[in-house]
């Protein structure tokens, strides 16, 4: 892998839909501080281990503070769950915006593969998180939002390098590629490293075939 992991650690509230979103830097700051106590509890015992007087305690502020914000844990995770996936969304674009050719698209996104595949092997918070959304519906929503986003990005790109391809049937196919790469690495995670990442090859092949066939059949 070529390209550096992305820095994920600095939550930006602008991607977070929260009950009350503050107004003031000052607030904003506050919040966002609450949210950097969460990823270390998550990171250090998970999330389905980490309670809300916990991440208050460690945030030090009232647990009614933290109430006006979150009002349970599972919004504290769909807030990082949203952090985590506007972070990648912007990833995707810029890994795929100066692909010109059908080739450099497929090399472009097996690339970020590889990188997404990597953030996943080295933050224990993104892979929390990302087990978390295959059990709760509101986060399987969250999820199946995203990959649309992510496909558009892609549909985009694909578009863009073979502009007389069936936009319809990309769009499909881009949507899917990127919804089974989210199922995918959760299975590849939950396997031995070795079993991991060739589940993640096995992918890679289908998905960088997938996009071959969207581009070039009419």
């Amino acid at each position: 892998m070529t390209k550096e992991l992305p820095d994920m650690s600095h939550v930006a509230l602008e991607h977070i839909s929260l009950r009350r979103m503050p107004n003031q830097e000052r607030s904003r700051a506050r919040v966002e501080h609450m949210l950097n106590c969460a990823i270390k509890v998550i990171a250090e015992k998970g999330s389905e281990a980490m309670t809300m007087s916990e991440v208050a305690r460690l945030a030090g502020v009232s647990i009614g503070s933290l109430y006006q914000y979150f009002p349970d844990k599972s919004a504290i995770i769909r807030a990082l769950a949203e952090h985590y996936g506007a972070e990648c969304l912007k990833c995707i674009k810029d890994g795929l915006a100066e692909a010109e050719t059908l080739d450099a698209l497929c090399d472009a996104l097996n690339e970020l593969i590889d990188v997404y595949f990597g953030l996943f092997r080295a933050e224990p918070v993104i892979r929390d998180i990302n087990s978390a959304m295959g059990a709760d519906k509101t986060l399987r929503d969250l999820e199946i939002a995203e990959s649309r986003k992510s496909g558009e990005v892609l549909t985009e790109a694909l578009c863009r390098v073979a502009p007389d391809r069936d936009r319809q049937r990309a769009a499909m196919a881009c949507f899917l590629i990127m919804h089974l790469g989210e199922s995918t690495m959760r299975l590849a995670i939950s396997m031995g490293p070795d079993e991991g990442a060739k589940l993640v090859d096995v992918y890679k092949h289908m998905a960088l075939n997938e996009v071959r066939r969207a581009g070039t059949e009419r």
